[in-house]
């Protein structure tokens, strides 16, 4: 496993690399299609500008208009590559997510889909469909995206699938009985952890249950991003000179989606610096039983079709 938590900053990054084949990702992916959310900052701008300067066409999922604009602008602007398309969707609202994926299966193919977009709100909110505001976004926003799509990907060759979780997922046990975080104490940083345990759960009986995609999951590190600054304000005082760069953050989830060495691999697994990495911290008490994994596809599931049929169109 990580020789230690200090493995996920910027010295880890630079001592991992060292291993890396660069000839992994010198590849051209033009004529494919790539779906990348929360593309407007952070890991996923720099993972669409990486995919962008390969030649692939970009689909930049992003809540804010504005600000997708001048990142679609600055990607376009920095690769020369015209092919960056911009889709405005906030991904903690279901029934805006599936009205998205109809309309997106209706116009474009796709062979990878990025989930990137991922939020940590510090304080218990609720979403105008009375979704908690973490959950809606990191768990069933991504349920509901990928479902969606997997039609889609499913007619494509090489289809992928791949999720930006976090290390802090180590520390949290599948939890089905709160998922909404409604009793006890609120910590959004532990309410963040269990989404992306969520979210490993989730990649696990996707590759299990869609034989003909590769489905991974990863841990960018501690990376300098908005996000970080904003959700974490201390942890970002003290470590700012030690975190990695947005693109070093970046750098598996773009060999996880256009190197061929990372689909040699089985599907399903949990990677850091191009590595798959446990899911689970040596002796803890992590585990769920699989009626548990079971349990929390079958309760997105009923979420997903309740905010599917009311949708319009």
């Amino acid at each position: 496993f990580l020789t230690g938590v200090s493995d996920l900053f910027r010295s880890g990054y630079e001592s991992a690399s060292k291993n890396f084949n660069p000839a992994d990702v010198e590849v051209n992916v033009a004529g494919r299609s790539f779906l990348v959310t929360g593309a407007n900052s952070g890991i996923g701008k720099a993972t669409a500008k990486e995919i962008a300067r390969r030649g692939g066409t970009v689909h930049l999922v992003c809540r804010n208009k504005e600000r997708a604009e001048v990142a679609k602008g600055e990607i376009v602007t920095e690769t020369g590559n015209q092919n960056i398309f911009l889709h405005i969707v906030d991904i903690s609202n279901p029934k805006e997510i599936w009205k998205f994926a109809e309309k997106f299966k209706n116009e474009h193919k796709l062979n990878v889909l990025v989930n990137n977009a991922g939020c940590m709100v510090n304080n218990r909110e609720l979403t105008e469909d009375g979704l908690e505001k973490n959950f809606a976004t990191n768990t069933l926003g991504t349920y509901i995206l990928t479902t969606a799509l997997l039609p889609l990907l499913e007619k494509e060759a090489d289809a992928r699938v791949i999720t930006v979780s976090s290390g802090g997922m180590l520390v949290q046990k599948l939890n089905i009985s709160d998922l909404q975080s409604g009793n006890g104490t609120f910590d959004g940083t532990m309410v963040y952890a269990q989404n992306k345990r969520q979210q490993v759960v989730l990649t696990e009986q996707w590759a299990k249950a869609h034989r003909n995609i590769h489905f991974s999951v990863m841990h960018p590190g501690w990376a300098d991003t908005p996000a970080v600054r904003s959700s974490m304000p201390d942890f970002y005082q003290k470590m700012k000179n030690t975190l990695r760069t947005e693109a070093q953050g970046a750098d598996t989830v773009v060999w996880l989606a256009v190197s061929s060495e990372a689909t040699k691999l089985p599907s399903g697994l949990f990677f850091q610096d191009r590595q798959p990495v446990p899911t689970h911290l040596p002796l803890a008490s992590t585990h769920s039983p699989p009626e548990d994994e079971e349990k929390l596809m079958e309760v997105l599931e009923e979420f997903s079709q309740k905010f599917k049929s009311t949708s319009p169109g």
